[in-house]
């Protein structure tokens, strides 16, 4: 007798025949308990110090980092605090200043509008994103971190408060998870470049911030990337004050168009819909050529405003893609991050 398909098999099936109904990666095959305990041992501890780790506070104070020496003030400073190496080599009495430890604040940003309801690879570019704020999200618990996340619907943004430890990362992802679908064509205010700027305005302290998106704008049917994208601009702002990553989901269908004949390729966020013979080779070359397109413009325009960007894909590991991206991240995030001249970081 055949076996039967489990549930979340069924619904991957449903998010490629029809609007999903619910999510495709259930929370214990998002975050296992093995699999978390192979990614600490196997990756946190090699990249010691990228996400998380002694983060250095914006203001001086008492801490255990030291900073600048500085001269001496009778009856200011504490005599306990004197650099007695400075003191020597000058003649002149000097103190050492510290720099106060402070817990990094990480805050990541879903977009759940209806594009994100496709995948052709077992899940759905929505439900890899989950993924991707998952890990984060793991890799930032050691030091107790305080990781928070925004669900941007059309109808607004959802806000999740931010908390440290593991038990308040799973309620969060569960949360993330079981947020209802929303529907093909819903309409409302709330947009990326809104979502962004609203994430720029909400979380006023400096720490890490991730934005998990397809980042496609209904309409958009530009295809040069010297041409600003509507949300580069926000997302240049989100960057002056904060290390931002920016989780780019796809699925390979919408990169490698397969031959399957006439099909109705549907904008799921809009009214447009047409038919397209993939049986075409040339056909479906000139739209491979406009999606790559599309992508290294959007590259572009995340690298131009100052981001780290990851590029997952549903029919590939995203622990492995994000692993090599967090091993190349470490050689590169200083000067990726430079603010901009006349910004302090």
């Amino acid at each position: 007798m055949a076996q039967a398909p489990v549930a979340s098999e069924l619904a991957a099936v449903q998010s490629v025949l029809a609007e999903p109904a619910g999510p495709t990666l259930p929370l214990n095959q998002l975050a296992p308990e093995a699999a978390l305990r192979r990614l600490e041992l196997a990756i946190v501890r090699r990249l010691e110090g990228f996400l998380q780790g002694d983060h250095l506070g914006l203001l001086p104070g008492p801490g255990s980092d030291l900073n600048d020496a500085r001269t001496y003030v009778p009856g200011q400073d504490d005599v306990r605090r004197m650099d007695w190496a400075v003191t020597a080599r000058t003649t002149i009495p000097h103190v050492r200043d510290t720099v106060a430890d402070r817990e990094l604040e990480v805050w990541a940003l879903l977009d759940v509008t209806p594009s994100m309801n496709w995948g052709t690879g077992g899940v759905t570019k929505r439900d890899l994103g989950i993924a991707a704020i998952a890990t984060i999200g793991f890799l930032s618990q050691k030091m107790g971190d305080r990781f928070g996340g925004l669900v941007m619907r059309p109808s607004g943004l959802r806000r999740i408060p931010a908390r440290s430890g593991r038990t308040a990362l799973y309620a969060l992802l569960r949360s993330m998870l079981t947020e209802p679908i929303v529907p093909d064509e819903t309409a409302g205010p709330m947009d990326l470049p809104q979502g962004i700027d609203q994430m720029a305005r909400m979380q006023r302290r400096r720490g890490l911030r991730v934005v998990v998106s397809d980042f496609l704008t209904p309409g958009d049917v530009e295809l040069d990337p010297t041409v600003e994208t509507e949300w580069e601009r926000p997302l240049r702002r989100l960057a002056v004050r904060n290390q931002v990553i920016c989780v780019e989901t796809l699925d390979r269908h919408e990169v490698d168009f397969p031959d399957v004949g006439d099909i109705l390729i549907r904008d799921p966020e809009t009214s447009f819909e047409r038919y397209v013979n993939t049986s075409d080779d040339e056909a479906r070359l000139r739209m491979n050529a406009a999606s790559a397109a599309q992508r290294e413009r959007i590259r572009v325009a995340i690298r131009r405003a100052g981001c780290a960007h990851i590029q997952l894909r549903t029919d590939r590991d995203w622990v492995q893609d994000i692993a090599r991206f967090v091993l190349a991240y470490r050689r590169v995030a200083g000067l990726l991050h430079q603010p901009p001249r006349g910004v302090g970081k």
